[in-house]
């Protein structure tokens, strides 16, 4: 009986405290919102966008991400690279927020589309953005005489009209100015922060990603046709930096580098061919070229102007095996030239080869074929050094005495000889001439013969 009169007054108890004690236990705190930033500068090519994308994907994949920053610099890129980071912005389910930054930076061309791709655009003070025509479309630009330009081609009509399209597709979707974006594409319009506030192109202006994320906190944007609205003052900024993988990707997907290590390869490879030693060439020429084939398929490569190179290549090695008096060999360096100029189809000069590298290895290239015409002079006109022949007018060794016919010694080997005079053990002698298997020899005034001359 007390036992149960004690568990009564134990239960009684803790229903009395209980709201009490409860209340004291605090609930676990949410987790700090997080908003990456990862930056797009310069020319968007392949790295950029394996980049971009692969930082999506992670913070479409990290609960406490609330939202993504994009801060651009750019004049362009490719195309094919610019709609891959699109796909994955508009699959986002994490809001994109895309800032032109930092002052005097610029959205140029494919920089435009992905900044019409994002939920949220702006701006920071004295940016730009526009000229979004694709740059094979406009040509040159026309004489100040009163001849109109040439009309476009049917192809450059269906990159214009798609261009076209796919910007107007991406205002509307985002509620932005359409006929402005049109004309980017169309006319290669341009506008400064404050016009494309005007002209809704972009949602606000700020100087900061901090200060684009207190602005934007409380805006509505859409995800999965539903209206979300972002919390991102409070939020944590997380500036990125590309890992080291896509750094080095970055480096040799420069046409630049990768033109460099291709002729690395090539002749690395021509060296190790002509002078086998320990290898080094050879590895070093494999290694970089395989590189430089990995780069130039993530690149878009003229296949004419690669061939063009090989070509080029090939001639040189040929003037060298089989020397034409440098008609092989100028011909692939003017080979080696055009296809180098015509390697990468861009006109985007952050995605060409250099003019002064490709001059560089071209005059590289001329002298070794100078070089090459140089030796082959030199050696119609040099003397035979090998063969037999090298032993006339070399001094020999008597081996025994002799009158007429006998042997000597001479560069180690043991020759049969024959001469006008008489000869004695130890003479030396003068080789005049080779016949057949013997060598005319005359006499010379000389040491006797001491056995040291091997046999």
């Amino acid at each position: 009986m007390p036992l149960q009169i004690v568990k009564a007054l134990m239960f009684c108890f803790v229903l009395l405290s209980g709201p009490s004690v409860f209340s004291s236990i605090e609930p676990a705190p949410h987790a700090t919102k997080v908003v990456p930033v990862i930056n797009i500068s310069g020319a968007i090519g392949p790295a950029v966008g394996d980049y971009v994308i692969e930082e999506i994907t992670l913070a479409n994949q990290t609960p406490n991400i609330s939202a993504l920053v994009l801060t651009i610099d750019t004049p362009g890129g490719l195309v094919s690279s610019l709609r891959e980071i699109n796909q994955s912005i508009l699959a986002s389910q994490v809001p994109i927020l895309c800032l032109v930054y930092p002052q005097g930076a610029r959205a140029a061309s494919a920089g435009t589309f992905i900044l019409y791709a994002c939920h949220i655009a702006a701006m920071a003070p004295a940016t730009t953005l526009g000229a979004a025509t694709p740059v094979s479309i406009g040509g040159a630009s026309p004489e100040e005489s009163d001849e109109a330009p040439n009309e476009p081609s049917a192809m450059e009509k269906k990159m214009l009209n798609d261009s076209i399209a796919y910007i107007r597709s991406l205002a509307q979707l985002r509620g932005r100015n359409a006929e402005w974006a049109e004309k980017a594409v169309r006319e290669a319009a341009t506008l400064s922060s404050s016009e494309a506030l005007e002209n809704n192109v972009i949602n606000l202006i700020a100087d900061t990603p901090e200060q684009l994320l207190i602005q934007s906190d409380g805006l509505t944007v859409s995800l999965n046709d539903t209206s979300t609205p972002l919390a991102t003052a409070e939020a944590t900024v997380e500036y990125k930096t590309p890992d080291w993988r896509h750094q080095f990707l970055s480096t040799i997907t420069d046409p630049n580098i990768a033109y460099i290590l291709m002729m690395i390869g090539i002749y690395g490879l021509l060296l190790e061919f002509y002078s086998p030693g320990f290898g080094v060439a050879g590895v070093v020429g494999a290694i970089c070229l395989l590189i430089a084939t990995y780069a130039f398929q993530m690149l878009p490569v003229n296949y004419v102007g690669m061939g063009l190179i090989l070509l080029g290549i090939g001639l040189l090695v040929g003037e060298s095996l089989m020397p034409s008096f440098g008609i092989l060999g100028f011909g692939g360096v003017i080979a080696f030239v055009l296809g180098s100029i015509f390697l990468i189809e861009s006109d985007l000069p952050e995605l060409q080869v250099s003019l002064n590298l490709i001059y560089s290895i071209a005059v590289l290239s001329a002298a070794f074929v100078v070089f090459v015409l140089r030796r082959v002079l030199q050696l119609r006109q040099s003397q035979v050094v090998s063969g037999v022949e090298c032993l006339i007018g070399q001094q020999a060794v008597v081996e025994n005495s002799f009158t007429a016919e006998g042997y000597v010694h001479i560069a180690g080997e043991r020759w049969a000889a024959h001469g006008d005079d008489s000869f004695s053990r130890g003479d030396i002698v003068i080789v005049e001439a080779i016949d057949g298997l013997s060598l005319k020899i005359s006499k010379q005034q000389g040491s006797g013969y001491d056995g040291t001359n091997n046999h």
